[in-house]
């Protein structure tokens, strides 16, 4: 499947029908293969926008799967940076190669890698084993891992590892236009995850049309960051000048 190193359509069954941790440990080897990993301009399009956010000095990428946003850290951090996760497969993938599976930074402006340390740390993003040592925290693609009531557990565990004025970024896209090709897909991409989750266990968690970007700021807001919404103008605007792509900053006060 999506390229010849990619995973099989069987591989995809297997790991579709596993839990969320161990169905990323049976793709981590492929998983730079699949649509799923953020795309190299999504992440070069943070670090321009972060970068004039900074100077940071840590840094921790939650839910790091195989550490494309360890990459984006490691252009932005300048003493250590962390990634997270709990799937051990995803971790063993970034940890053998980092720099392969982080942004390329072959775009304009996209500045090298620091000498940052890495380190990459096993545990549940929903209760993350760090004291408030970080400048910078960010998460790619995985908040459709989490129903919305964990959300606030989970904005509360990114909330307690930042130090005071750090950051808790990550990108949002534009919803689809309703009745779109795209809108549809991922209307039914989820019907038919609650389907499966109704009739199969373990339950695997991945739903696209849950994280309403309103809910989001008013859940983060609760948890005590104060937020604000930067547009990801290099990913361009929609025919109503509207960004395809924003950019969530939340500051812990």
């Amino acid at each position: 499947m999506f390229t010849p190193q990619g995973p099989t359509l069987r591989e995809l069954a297997v790991q579709a029908f596993s839990s969320i941790e161990h169905g990323y440990d049976l793709l981590a080897p492929k998983f730079d293969h699949t649509p799923f990993r953020t795309p190299d301009h999504v992440l070069d399009a943070v670090v321009r926008t972060v970068r004039p956010l900074g100077p940071f000095a840590t840094g921790l990428d939650i839910c790091c799967g195989t550490g494309a946003g360890v990459g984006v850290l490691r252009r932005l951090c300048d003493e250590r940076v962390t990634g997270v996760d709990f799937s051990a497969g995803m971790l063993a993938a970034a940890a053998s190669a980092p720099a392969a599976a982080s942004a390329t930074g072959s775009a304009a402006g996209i500045p090298a890698f620091t000498s940052a340390a890495v380190d990459w740390v096993r545990a549940d993003a929903r209760a993350l084993p760090f004291a408030p040592v970080f400048d910078l925290a960010v998460s790619f693609g995985a908040f459709g891992h989490f129903l919305p009531a964990e959300r606030p557990v989970l904005f509360a565990q990114a909330h307690a590892v930042l130090r005071p004025g750090g950051l808790f970024v990550f990108p949002v896209p534009a919803p689809p236009r309703v009745g779109s090709p795209l809108y549809w897909a991922l209307w039914g991409f989820d019907s038919a995850m609650r389907l499966r989750n109704l009739l199969w266990h373990p339950r695997f968690v991945m739903y696209y049309r849950t994280f309403r970007l309103r809910e989001v700021l008013d859940e983060l807001a609760r948890t005590g960051f104060t937020t604000e919404l930067l547009p990801l103008t290099d990913l361009g605007q929609r025919p109503d000048g509207s960004p395809r792509c924003a950019l969530v900053v939340a500051r812990r006060e």
